[in-house]
């Protein structure tokens, strides 16, 4: 499924509509308006209609939306009606907290292995999930078609570790690690201290979302 480019900005509100859409549909909701919508989350209507419209709408007018049928949509946008398979590099304490945490299956990701450098942890499971030796880990990639890299690992190991992820064949890398990383794939960053910065900043001068 592709689209015509779409902001940054949009791309990172869907996920939002569809956490909010699932929740509808948990609480026995059907159909909702571009207002009701818009009024939950924060926004305007106006700004929904035209995020959708980048692909393709999905409205009907006097109706609204069909909550099941809209939630379907944005699976496939988002590429989260199939399986994507992940590794995780770094078996700490992130490590272990990403592979203990239920919401992956929920959302189309499955963690098949742990890599790391510590003998102690290499041979032993998180979760039923293995944790193997970090030299191992190309050629894992490799044969078993893995979808995401995440990076939990040190700093100073991070770029050399994206370099190899990327050269097996890795599609994308979820960087846990607070270093700006060069890659051949697209990459998301979770900087944990700068969102806690931000936090502050906006405790600090009152500021609401």
């Amino acid at each position: 499924m592709s689209f015509k480019r779409v902001s940054e900005a949009v791309i990172r509100r869907i996920p939002r509509y569809y956490r909010h859409l699932v929740m509808l549909e948990s609480q026995g909701v059907e159909r909702i308006s571009s207002e009701r919508l818009a009024k939950q989350m924060n926004l305007n209507a106006s700004q929904v209609r035209q995020d959708f419209n980048c692909f393709g709408g999905f409205g009907q007018q006097g109706y609204g939306y069909n909550v099941s049928t809209l939630i379907s949509e944005i699976k496939k946008i988002m590429a989260i009606d199939r399986k994507h398979s992940i590794i995780i590099v770094g078996a700490g304490n992130i490590g272990h907290a990403l592979t203990n945490f239920p919401g992956f299956n929920e959302s189309g990701f499955e963690v098949k292995a742990l890599f790391d450098i510590n003998k102690e942890l290499i041979g032993s499971s998180v979760n039923g999930r293995p944790v193997l030796d970090i030299k191992d880990m190309d050629e894992y990639i490799r044969q078993n078609s893995i979808d995401i890299g995440v990076i939990a690992a040190r700093r100073t190991a991070a770029q050399e570790i994206a370099d190899r992820m990327c050269a097996a064949g890795i599609r994308g890398i979820w960087n846990f690690v607070p270093v700006d990383l060069t890659t051949s794939v697209p990459i998301e960053n979770v900087h944990l201290s700068e969102s806690l910065s931000t936090l502050s900043y906006k405790i600090e001068h009152g500021m609401l979302d």
